[in-house]
């Protein structure tokens, strides 16, 4: 990549962006066992099941594969999240791939729900009353509550996040309240490149 080419992907932040993406559409995670896994989401969460499919003949190692895992005929399942937005999971063959390390670079390390601080504690009780663990909430930052709990069938470490003072109407970005000087002193840590600060914290608050 030559100089000129890398300078103009550099200075490529479209001012706009956040207006281009929306949110999450679906945000896909592997299972061996589908059906205890919409045992959890479905049955545990309240997350409808809201698609399911088995991928065609030729998508996981033919020619036509789109980024799909190498396996042929696997089913992907959407859950309804909320916001319009889903979770989907790919069920791998029992004993092909290897339990994941969420803390290995690539891997995700948790997925986090946003809830009002009422069901917050609802969804506790639940998760309780089913036998699963429940920590929190707990306060992870200025005016945010958060309670960390575990889909046991695959190994996934998953929160629920609320602002308690927003009620039933969370606003998830809104209620962040850093502020241009807070992010600009801790990206200072991570590079001496002043125009490239005032880029990336361009949307905080003043």
């Amino acid at each position: 990549m030559d100089n000129d080419l890398k300078r103009a992907l550099g200075q490529a932040w479209a001012p706009e962006f956040n207006r281009v993406i929306r949110g999450v559409h679906h945000l896909v995670l592997n299972t061996e066992d589908m059906k205890a896994t919409i045992d959890f989401y479905s049955g545990v969460l309240g997350m409808p099941l809201v698609g399911a499919i088995k991928v065609e003949d030729g998508l996981g190692t033919g020619d036509d594969n789109r980024g799909n895992p190498p396996f042929e005929n696997l089913r992907h399942y959407f859950f309804d999240m909320g916001n319009d937005s889903m979770l989907a999971f790919f069920e791998m063959p029992k004993g092909a791939k290897k339990q994941g390390d969420r803390d290995e670079i690539g891997n995700m390390q948790h997925v986090s729900f946003v809830v009002s601080a009422q069901m917050q504690l609802t969804l506790k009780e639940r998760l309780l009353a089913l036998g699963h663990d429940a920590q929190g909430p707990v306060r992870v930052s200025p005016g945010s509550d958060s309670l960390y709990f575990w889909d046991t069938v695959n190994n996934i470490r998953l929160e629920f996040s609320t602002a308690p003072s927003q009620g039933d109407n969370q606003a998830v970005i809104a209620h962040r309240s850093q502020t241009k000087t807070m992010a600009r002193k801790e990206l200072e840590t991570l590079t001496d490149d002043r125009e490239w600060i005032e880029r990336a914290i361009k949307a905080f608050k003043d």
